[in-house]
């Protein structure tokens, strides 16, 4: 008989995911997970420093890189090289819903904890593997991080003024995406066996992710045999379309319904009747000039002055250029709950800010606020919960080295 979804902790209450994913693609994957209520147990070697776990800056002694991506997580350390630490792999496989896992293809294989190793053990299992260039194909054994993954996925090629270098996009969209992709993937395949009974193996490529966002760049080359390059920020239909300067900063103004109406709010009648800017057409073949008469109006204002003016008459899509400062004083990002406190590990005081799930979910909410798992700090609950194993087993295996 169905749940009660107030009864729930999250849509995905009672998943089991043991993960093996480390840096940021894999984490940020499983991070979703546990977001939306699944048992995410983070599996890492006994012998892993803190300082080891992520890279800096560090609070407190902690790698703020780790702390973002393994909120809300369990962590258990297994020594998975020793034959044992395969052997106890192999049984919480058994009892697992999902294995996450990102290292070089063929790696775990040799170790006997392969999809289809694992799948003999457990039919049902998800075995979601993430790679730079996939599971099989002539790059498999080369390796990407978020960088050669925008540049090999030709999203670097895309981004950069026209007439500057390739440029990597601010935030790590290289691992990100992947592991949004990755997310996505188990939910598809897990509603898969809720029909079928059986798992399947999961395999997400950074590069391909990559090539997955260029799909307007990739039809426009199909269709018209186009080679789409950087343009900056503008766009390569629309103008005016991107930031422009104002009095005091910049505001990113698109998707103009209303010309006449938009340069008199201006106080530009004059370039709604010259007929270089009077179309869209034409404003394309003049885009240089027309940014110079329109950032010449925008500077008789400040940004706050001119979002006050645009954004009501509904004449363009308008926005201020927010800096990560101005995220945390927004009222609108404060009204949706959109930063949470996460307590610090080791009992250390106080929080660190972390952005919510943009996930709302009315009837099983995302639960986001527990902290990054200690390094090894649920090895023996989970083994307890897992396994039903006995404090004797458990202290014989810590003694032996295979777990912490």
């Amino acid at each position: 008989m169905p749940k009660p979804q107030s009864s729930l902790r999250g849509p995905l209450d009672g998943v089991r995911v043991l993960d093996f994913t480390w840096a940021l693609a894999g984490p940020f994957a499983t991070m979703q997970l546990a977001d939306l209520g699944a048992e995410v147990v983070k599996v890492e070697y006994p012998e892993t420093d803190e300082k080891l776990r992520g890279f800096g800056p560090y609070h407190e002694g902690i790698s703020t890189f780790f702390f973002s991506p393994n909120r809300g997580k369990k962590g258990i350390c297994i020594d998975f090289k020793h034959a044992e630490g395969q052997a106890l792999v192999r049984r919480l496989a058994a009892k697992a819903d999902v294995l996450t896992q990102n290292f070089r293809p063929g790696a775990l294989e040799r170790q006997g904890l392969g999809y289809e190793d694992l799948r003999a053990l457990n039919p049902g299992l998800v075995y979601a593997a993430l790679s730079g260039y996939g599971q099989t194909g002539p790059y498999r054994s080369m390796t990407a991080v978020d960088a050669v993954a925008q540049a090999m996925g030709g999203t670097m090629s895309l981004n950069g003024e026209a007439d500057g270098p390739p440029m990597r996009i601010g935030v790590s969209i290289g691992d990100m995406v992947a592991g949004l992709y990755l997310a996505l993937g188990v939910l598809a395949a897990l509603r898969a066996r809720d029909v079928t009974g059986e798992g399947q193996l999961l395999d997400v490529a950074l590069m391909e992710a990559q090539i997955a966002l260029c799909e307007n760049a990739i039809v426009r080359h199909s269709a018209f045999a186009e080679e789409p390059t950087r343009i900056g920020s503008r766009h390569p239909l629309l103008t005016p379309f991107g930031p422009y300067r104002t009095k005091d900063g910049y505001i990113v103004i698109a998707n103009v319904k209303e010309w006449e109406l938009f340069c008199a709010l201006l106080g530009r009648d004059d370039m709604a009747l010259d007929p270089r800017f009077a179309a869209n057409r034409a404003r394309m073949e003049n885009i240089d000039l027309m940014e110079v008469e329109l950032e010449r109006a925008l500077a008789e204002k400040t940004t706050d002055e001119w979002f006050t003016i645009l954004e009501p008459a509904n004449v363009a899509s308008v926005g201020k250029v927010n800096t990560i400062a101005d995220l945390f004083t927004d009222p609108h990002v404060e009204a949706r709950g959109m930063l949470v406190d996460v307590p610090m590990p080791y009992g250390k005081p106080g929080t660190l800010k972390l952005p919510n799930s943009p996930m709302h979910l009315s009837g099983t909410p995302a639960v986001v606020g527990k902290p990054m798992p200690e390094h090894g700090g649920d090895t023996t609950p989970v083994l307890r919960d897992w396994l039903g194993m006995d404090d004797g087993e458990i202290e014989d295996l810590r003694t032996k080295g295979v777990i912490k």
